[in-house]
């Protein structure tokens, strides 16, 4: 789809009152833009870096290499988290159960009366903003909807955060350089922390 400049303006116009969650679903502005949601307000997603870009797709193809089928993982999918709050993590591993419960879905969100996620991967954008949603809010926010794994990917700082949650806290691994990764729900992986922060 080709973005005009009026829609630009359009989207950078974003409705001043809060919204329901409801309107939420509900809402087309006519262009790509992606939006999570907080508190009765649009949040739009800034633009992709292509090392961002490139260590989504690295993590993605490795989780297929792992034997992980492809209907089990997904990226840009909505999650319904604490009260109205709406994220949009890069990267989520459904388990099963919850990729039964998706499937003929018309729109491609968790629910509150989903299973939650197995495993979720927010890969930080180099705004300030975005990333102490990262590292703060959306912390609590999937640990109370239940996502028993949480990945923190930093090209910025060089770093990648394991957050494991085990009994009522998310408890964390901090992995950089050529630190082998392990993963609470997938066991040893044989990649280190570069090589998925270069994206190859």
């Amino acid at each position: 789809m080709t973005i005009t400049l009026d829609k630009l303006n359009q989207a950078s116009q974003a409705p001043s009152q809060k919204m329901t969650l409801e309107e939420f679903f509900n809402y087309e502005d006519d262009t790509d833009f992606l939006y999570e949601f907080e508190d009765g307000e649009l949040i739009q997603m800034t633009s992709e870096s292509e090392i961002n870009r490139r260590i989504a797709m690295f993590i993605l193809a490795y989780f297929l290499q792992l034997g992980i089928p492809s209907y089990r993982l997904s990226m840009k999918t909505e999650i319904v988290t604490t009260g109205s709050r709406v994220r949009v993590p890069d990267l989520v591993l459904f388990s099963e159960e919850l990729a039964t419960a998706m499937e003929g879905a018309k729109r491609s969100t968790v629910m509150p009366e989903m299973p939650p996620p197995l495993l979720v991967v927010e890969i930080v954008s180099p705004t300030q903003r975005q990333s102490n949603r990262d590292y703060r809010h959306k912390r609590s926010e999937y640990g109370a909807r239940g996502i028993t794994e949480y990945w923190i990917v930093d090209a910025t700082a060089q770093k990648i955060t394991v957050l494991e949650w085990v009994e009522g806290f998310y408890e964390e691994q901090i992995y950089i350089g050529e630190q082998a990764i392990a993963s609470p729900a997938l066991g040893n992986l044989g990649i280190t922390a570069t090589q998925v922060l270069e994206g190859n």
